[in-house]
């Protein structure tokens, strides 16, 4: 029987190889648009700059975690500076966003879940955040330091709004933002050594605000005058129930009372064995 001539056809397909033929069924890569691109870098970098200190992410890094060559980033961005101050920009509104919280139930346990988030946020986005609110970044400038001040504010504002005062006192206000500045400086610290678990860290902070909250209301009548439903709010449960529950107990430890009775009253009390008398 005379053997059967192959087809062109038949030809080039038999010497096309199967990668190739692969490789031509393959749908082509979508090229992403101009703000596709943009959004892309930008989350990139974040991602860096959130497990290395800035000073350590190079654009090379950044295009390589891209894929991307290192012209086209400068396409998009002049330089690594303003690529991290805009992905600085996007990580403080999504910090701000987590201090928005539903004003129902007791004070304390909203802002034991707003903690929460925070820390949260402090946790996953620590080495590079670290570094520049502890001053210690050489990428720090004044467009960092107003990306921070931002969310200061803002968690300043939504603080305020869940005490819901209708003319917050300057007093007030130094408390919110001192108290602020305190959360800030201990979770960088516990970053740094993780001595206490997480959970122990968000309900001290929450405790010290309520305790800096009753100390202002000592020196301001106002918000004296609207502490009483606050407490009246919290369950024996939350925060404060259990702030005001660890405090008598305290004040069940021999001595202490006493003392404290003494100093409520303005009359001094005996010197504690081995102190110094003048």
């Amino acid at each position: 029987m005379a053997s059967r001539t192959p087809s062109p056809t038949a030809d080039r397909a038999a010497r096309t190889s199967a990668p190739d033929r692969a490789a031509a069924g393959a749908r082509p890569r979508r090229r992403l648009s101009v703000d596709e691109r943009r959004e892309q870098l930008i989350a990139v970098a974040l991602e860096l700059f959130s497990r290395r200190p800035p000073e350590e992410v190079s654009i090379d890094d950044i295009a390589a975690a891209a894929g991307a060559s290192r012209p086209l980033v400068y396409h998009y961005f002049p330089g690594k500076q303003a690529l991290y101050e805009e992905s600085l920009r996007r990580a403080g509104q999504e910090l701000s966003a987590r201090f928005e919280e539903p004003m129902e139930g007791p004070l304390s346990e909203r802002l034991y879940r707003v903690m929460g988030r925070y820390l949260d946020f402090v946790q996953s986005h620590g080495p590079g955040f670290a570094a520049l609110l502890r001053g210690g970044s050489v990428a720090a400038s004044a467009g960092t330091s107003a990306v921070i001040d931002e969310v200061r504010r803002a968690a300043q504002e939504q603080i305020l709004a869940h005490l819901a005062l209708p003319s917050p006192s300057a007093g007030l206000r130094l408390t919110v933002r001192a108290w602020i500045a305190n959360a800030e400086i201990t979770s960088l610290e516990w970053l740094g050594e993780r001595s206490v678990p997480l959970e122990d860290l968000q309900l001290h902070l929450v405790q010290e605000f309520v305790a800096s909250l009753t100390l202002t209301a000592a020196r301001e009548p106002a918000l004296a005058a609207e502490l009483g439903s606050f407490f009246a709010d919290e369950r024996p449960e939350g925060p404060t129930g259990r702030l005001v529950q660890d405090l008598a107990g305290l004040l069940a430890v021999p001595g202490i009372l006493d003392a404290v009775t003494a100093l409520a009253a303005g009359t001094p009390g005996e010197p504690a064995a081995g102190a110094a008398t003048g």
